[in-house]
């Protein structure tokens, strides 16, 4: 495992000359890392840390606005990448791991792929007969409501889902208590002050039934806070999302 410091290293990273720069956004979409941006219709390096140096963006700029210099610059870091990337979705991910395969940085891939198999899980029990609302993780989180299948057919789930989250699990079709389930839900809402709530169900008529409970829940609690239902097909890809409130 590689590990990185914070101090500057002389390296190679790309430099970009602004007065070349015509704003097409052409080299945003070639730098597989997310280190450019565009800042007040320019082109911008914006973390030396995601700059791999390959110039894989150099290609893509008709204005021959871009170069690969060697300069002092701080380590580039394959952890603070996956996390920018991650943000923009799978497309996004996959993109940048096949640069990497593509031309053999493998043990940035192997870095990558050993951080987005992470767990994200930040407290336990999860089962939401188990979970004691009152407990201090739940305190101004955004709580995540999954139906059990969920996590078994969302191959990302922890990076993408979980991250960031408190999380209950249940089964709308087996539990029993029910009630109990709305009276955990009122007290998450009301005494943990939760900030959100996300829904996450499988596209059968049963799983519906998780996301009435957080409705009923919320509704019982007398304090409003958003409600997103996300609805997972049975291949792990998911087929919506939508805030309800």
């Amino acid at each position: 495992m590689r590990y990185f410091s914070i101090m500057s290293m002389l390296r190679t990273v790309i430099e970009i000359d602004e007065n070349l720069c015509n704003g097409c956004e052409r080299c945003i979409l070639g730098c597989p890392e997310g280190a450019i941006q565009m800042v007040h219709g320019k082109a911008k390096l914006v973390n030396t840390m995601y700059c791999d140096g390959l110039g894989a963006c150099v290609g893509e700029c008709s204005q021959n606005a871009i170069k690969t210099i060697e300069r002092e610059a701080a380590p580039y870091n394959e952890r603070l990448v996956i996390a920018n990337i991650s943000e923009k979705g799978d497309a996004a991910v996959k993109q940048h791991l096949e640069h990497l395969q593509k031309h053999g940085q493998l043990e940035y891939l192997a870095e990558a792929q050993e951080y987005l198999a992470k767990s994200c899980l930040t407290h336990w029990p999860v089962q939401l007969h188990l979970i004691n609302p009152q407990a201090a993780h739940f305190r101004d989180s955004d709580f995540l409501l999954c139906a059990d299948c969920v996590g078994y057919a969302v191959g990302d789930f922890h990076q993408k889902f979980l991250k960031g989250k408190t999380v209950g699990i249940a089964c709308p079709k087996l539990d029993q208590g029910k009630e109990i389930y709305i009276e955990k839900i009122r007290a998450l809402v009301n005494e943990s002050r939760i900030r959100t709530l996300t829904v996450m169900l499988m596209q059968v008529p049963c799983c519906r039934g998780l996301l009435l409970l957080a409705q009923q829940g919320v509704a019982s609690a007398g304090r409003q806070i958003p409600i997103k239902a996300v609805t997972v097909g049975i291949k792990g890809q998911v087929l919506a999302e939508e805030w309800l409130t």
